[in-house]
């Protein structure tokens, strides 16, 4: 392994893990990923800790939860004195680069969504991009801004646009160790126009073509306790049918910007000591369970599509532990040799894949904020969920009182469409996933909250779970 490998992160806004071939499509949509997935290493449960834009990226940059980074919901900005990627490469020498979607800069109303103000840069040392690309660009029109906050005008397919700036970067910046950060929009949605706009002829592509479970079982699935759980949440069969073929389009172009990046550096003779990740910031539930297309803790707001590529991560294969957000900042220095900050709250997976032993958590934790102040835990079977019951949840970062909401057998209901917080049967399990969460969201640092308990009623039908399945 070469002694200072170079590092890219190539980082998607809103995908879903199954718009993968590794996570089941069949539309054939990524077939650079599925390559690099299956040669190198796949972290095939990847989940975010935090499912909204800033927030997630802030844990990103910071291996830390976005109650801690002070961006816990869109709007703040990160914490100046915050210890990021950005510092970590710079201190080893590296040169430092970010293009594209930021997002971690508080709003400003004379600057609006596009510069973004030194301080709030993370000490990236180039600098092309915009705070709220989606608000400054459209999908042929990209603007972002360098160091100086000029306009930056870039042609092509915005994924494109982006994609051949960072390849410039790259081609001019080979001669030195190099960090560069390249943050696409796609497959967010572009705001202005209520809608998923991939490039011209990609959407006739695949409208009408193959729906994941999870859509295509609603709005038919109920469970017949709407009228007996004041937690229940309806579930509606969202915008899929308006918005799923340009969806799958511009995850396509994504994927094949992705194989042009990776030819540059095998071109450029780099690609022997260059460490790639690929992953995304949260994904898409395209309405189904609230107002937004994520900002819950549906599978589909959270589990992402995640890759490390280069030198170290030769045959890893696909990991099988429950990895978070808040991993991959350590694991990006560990596989360049570099030392995590005490400050980062994430851990290294190179243990993993290097097939070491090493005890690993055994659940993620998910911090909600937008839609609901809410908090998740997620094991291999089972996602239990509580949301706040404080009357200004939305102006702190955590709320002292929250309810039992949810709680979801994977094994058997691997779309969520079954509610089991208010069964009887599965009481033991909800106590087993209740301390769960209480106990990570301690570890992290925030404060024991109240939690209500549901009002269980029984339903003879289900068996209710061993000892051993509750604590899956």
């Amino acid at each position: 392994m070469a002694a200072h490998p170079n590092v890219v992160v190539f980082h998607t806004d809103q995908q879903r893990h199954d718009s993968t071939g590794v996570h089941g499509n069949p539309l054939g949509l990524t077939p650079h990923f599925d390559r690099l997935a299956r040669e190198f290493t796949h972290v095939h449960n990847s989940f975010t800790c935090q499912p909204v834009c800033g927030p997630a990226r802030s844990c990103l940059q910071t291996g830390q939860y976005a109650t801690v980074t002070g961006l816990w919901r869109n709007g703040l900005g990160l914490k100046p004195e915050a210890i990021t990627l950005a510092d970590c490469f710079n201190a080893a020498g590296y040169q430092t680069a970010y293009i594209g979607k930021w997002h971690l800069s508080p709003y400003d109303s004379e600057k609006g969504h596009g510069a973004v103000p030194m301080e709030y840069r993370g000490r990236y040392r180039y600098w092309l991009a915009a705070n709220s690309l989606e608000s400054v660009s459209d999908s042929y029109h990209t603007v972002v801004y360098d160091n100086d906050d000029r306009p930056v005008e870039l042609p092509g397919y915005r994924v494109d646009a982006l994609t051949d700036a960072a390849i410039r970067y790259i081609a001019r910046h080979k001669a030195q160790p190099f960090f560069l950060f390249l943050g696409h929009l796609e497959p967010h949605q572009q705001n202005h126009v209520g809608d998923f706009p991939p490039p011209d002829g990609y959407r006739e592509l695949y409208t009408a073509r193959w729906m994941p479970p999870d859509l295509a079982a609603l709005p038919h699935c109920r469970t017949g306790i709407e009228q007996r759980d004041p937690a229940f949440v309806p579930l509606t069969s969202g915008s899929a049918h308006q918005h799923l073929g340009g969806y799958w389009g511009m995850v396509r172009r994504l994927d094949e910007a992705f194989g042009r990046m990776v030819d540059a550096l095998k071109s450029l003779h780099l690609d022997s000591r260059t460490i790639i990740l690929f992953t995304s910031d949260h994904a898409c539930h395209f309405q189904t369970r609230n107002r937004e297309y994520k900002n819950s803790c549906h599978e589909n707001s959270i589990r992402v599509p995640t890759l490390f590529a280069g030198p170290g991560f030769e045959n890893g294969g696909a990991l099988p532990q429950l990895v978070s957000t808040v991993d991959l900042a350590p694991t990006l220095l560990d596989a360049a040799g570099l030392e995590a900050p005490s400050t980062m709250q994430g851990r290294s997976l190179m243990p993993l894949v290097r097939r070491q032993p090493v005890s690993w958590p055994e659940e993620v934790l998910v911090q909600i904020s937008e839609a609901e102040g809410g908090r998740a835990v997620r094991t291999q079977r089972w996602k239990y969920g509580i949301t706040a019951l404080d009357e200004k949840w939305w102006d702190y970062p955590s709320a002292r009182r929250y309810r039992e909401t949810y709680l979801y057998d994977l094994q058997h209901d691997p779309c969520e469409l079954t509610n089991l917080i208010n069964k009887e049967s599965h009481q033991k399990v909800r106590q087993v996933m209740r301390d769960r969460l209480l106990r990570r969201m301690v570890e992290i640092g925030e404060p024991r909250p109240e939690v209500e308990l549901a009002e269980p009623y029984p339903q003879a039908q289900l068996r209710p779970p061993s000892e051993e399945e509750a604590r899956r």
